[in-house]
């Protein structure tokens, strides 16, 4: 039985009776998790078992770990990880140096989602942030030089594909120059097609070999004025797909956020009609859920292919000194 063309949050720490009825009948893409989801690491493994075996497939199981304020998965049970700005720091200070830190990091965050069961982290942030941004994106950014943010963000993908882990580069083409929080209100980015370009859109274009990646909740109005990147035809087509030259598994933000606007179905209508890949909603309301199920087709074509290329890489993990990474992660929680 084929999956659908979506990817589904949940509601609590254990699987509910309606969700597994749910997560059985309409077979999503994925399943992410967050904060409300987590407490300890049987937990998490026996949530994950659950949704898994309702489902009746491996799929892709999401995170956001990346580090700093964005991570999900937090002390005491697990570790206590740099931001974007901490490796941007080092970057500042010896850029090789940084980059090998960034890799080993990410190779040990990779392992310690693996043995979750989790298989795919939202990261590395790729947004390239200018003065008087929202601090939406903020310290999670990997500095403000695209070279800079190019080379971390190709070692943290890197560092998570040698584990096993697909990473998702996000927000595509690019969130860094957004006013207001998307998970409140719709930005609206003014700035010149060349402009973003020569900036926002490099950034994603170095490392549009990577195999998935999300889109933004952004207005570009120079390119189109009507609708968010997610939602826009001629934004996925003419920029993500063309101009960068993205060809991965592509999925929306999430479809919760308030920067959208109609129906949940309908708001996952529009970012699968204007090419992307699959519908990501969050908060785990059933509800909402059964909302954008019912609004999804199944993944096929050429959107399957993507998603399956991404599967591929989290069949297997190379190996590699926990215990250097570890070291890695010391100096640099030491010196941020």
């Amino acid at each position: 039985m084929a999956i659908s063309a979506f990817i589904s949050g949940l509601a609590g720490l254990s699987l509910s009776p309606d969700e597994a009825v749910f997560l059985r009948s309409s077979r999503p893409a994925g399943i992410i998790l967050f904060a409300r989801n987590i407490d300890h690491p049987d937990q998490v493994r026996k949530l994950i078992a659950e949704a898994r075996h309702a489902i009746g497939t491996a799929v892709l199981v999401l995170v956001d770990q990346e580090g700093g304020r964005v991570q999900r998965l937090r002390p005491p049970h697990w570790r206590a990880l740099p931001s974007g700005s901490d490796y941007a720091a080092r970057a500042a200070l010896d850029l090789d140096l940084a980059v090998a830190e960034a890799f080993a990091v990410s190779r040990l965050i990779a392992h310690d989602l693996k043995v979750l069961g989790i298989n795919c982290n939202c990261t590395p942030v790729l947004d390239v942030p200018v003065p008087g941004a929202h601090a939406v994106i903020g310290s999670r950014a990997l500095g403000a030089n695209v070279a800079t943010i190019i080379a971390l963000g190709r070692a943290i993908a890197d560092g998570h594909m040698a584990g096993g882990v697909l990473p998702v580069i996000k927000h595509i083409p690019g969130h860094g120059r957004a006013l207001v929080d998307t998970h409140h209100e719709l930005p609206t980015v003014t700035a010149t097609e060349h402009d973003l370009a020569a900036s926002d859109f490099a950034a994603f274009k170095a490392l549009a070999h990577l195999p998935a990646a999300m889109t933004a909740h952004v207005v570009f109005s120079a390119i189109d004025a009507t609708a968010t990147a997610s939602t826009s035809a001629l934004v996925t087509q003419r920029i993500i797909r063309e101009h960068i030259g993205f060809d991965g598994l592509l999925m929306s933000d999430d479809l919760s956020m308030q920067a959208l606007h109609g129906s949940l179905g309908a708001r996952a209508a529009s970012v699968l009609a204007a090419g992307t890949d699959l519908a990501l909603h969050c908060n785990g309301m059933i509800s909402e859920m059964a909302e954008v199920a019912a609004a999804v087709p199944a993944l096929t074509g050429a959107a399957l292919a993507r998603y399956e290329r991404a599967v591929k890489v989290t069949s297997t993990a190379l190996p590699f000194s926990m215990t250097a990474a570890e070291a890695c992660l010391t100096r640099i929680s030491a010196t941020s």
